[in-house]
């Protein structure tokens, strides 16, 4: 098998695809059988590509990769757990924090979660209200 990197002439689209040989990719190209995903153009070529060599900074770069998505992974645990067990409030978080600590406000069950500027967050602690940050991916992220 082999990987090539291609790009459409018309639309300037860059992708990648899988043949199983070089002679494979000439002939599909000659039947007219690769087409942009895009704009479904005939105009598809190949482009320069480096090839994927195996070396100790390759390797380091995999074991970095995999420590990447283990905490990317973990992180989304943690977001799952939070949206399921407390109540968000948005950007009022600083607000209902207060309320729920001077209890002037029903105390809610499980906490709270949402959005605060450094600045707010800095208040809340010197108040003696505890807070935690934690890293908040979108789940559109891959």
């Amino acid at each position: 098998m082999i990987k090539y990197n291609l790009v459409c002439k018309k639309c300037n689209k860059f992708f990648d695809s899988w043949f199983s040989s070089s002679k494979e990719y000439e002939k599909l190209k000659k039947l007219k059988h690769i087409n942009c995903y895009n704009c479904n153009s005939l105009e598809v070529e190949k482009s320069l590509m480096s090839p994927n060599i195996i070396n100790s900074k390759n390797k380091k770069l995999q074991e970095k990769n995999k420590q990447f998505d283990y905490v990317k992974k973990t992180l989304k645990e943690y977001q799952k757990f939070i949206k399921d067990n407390f109540k968000y409030v948005g950007k009022n978080f600083a607000y209902e924090a207060r309320s729920i600590h001077y209890k002037s406000k029903k105390k809610i069950k499980g906490g709270i979660y949402g959005n605060a500027s450094r600045e707010e967050l800095k208040e809340l602690r010197e108040e003696g209200i505890e807070t935690e940050t934690i890293p908040w991916i979108n789940e559109k992220d891959n």
